[in-house]
């Protein structure tokens, strides 16, 4: 698990220890600072990581990782978060996936 502090290619997530079934890595994204954090089993484990190193619980948003096709989807059981109106676990708000987006390829080139 860790905190990306530099940009990586999109290819470099093959050598993450948490890769699944060869395609896919589990991130979270702090969008108010601006991180994203990769290669748990868990997204609720980089979340953990996450608040124990300064980030908010509202400001984190789970998403999956694709070595192939699209790189971000918006799935993961910590966005399920009723007080926040997202009561699913995909990322309803657009302007917060747009968010998530900006800051994945702040971190991820293709």
């Amino acid at each position: 698990m860790k905190i990306l502090d530099h940009k990586i290619k999109r290819s470099e997530l093959k050598k993450c220890d948490f890769l699944m079934g060869g395609e896919m890595v589990k991130g979270v994204v702090d969008i108010k600072r601006e991180l994203l954090a990769i290669d748990a089993d868990l997204h609720a484990d980089i979340e953990k990581f996450l608040l124990e190193n300064g980030s908010k619980q509202l400001d984190l948003w789970g998403i999956n990782l694709y070595l192939d096709g699209d790189l971000v989807e918006f799935d993961s059981m910590i966005n399920i978060r009723p007080i926040q109106n997202n009561r699913s676990r995909f990322v309803e708000d657009e302007k917060t996936r747009e968010k998530i987006l900006e800051i994945v390829r702040q971190w991820i080139n293709e």
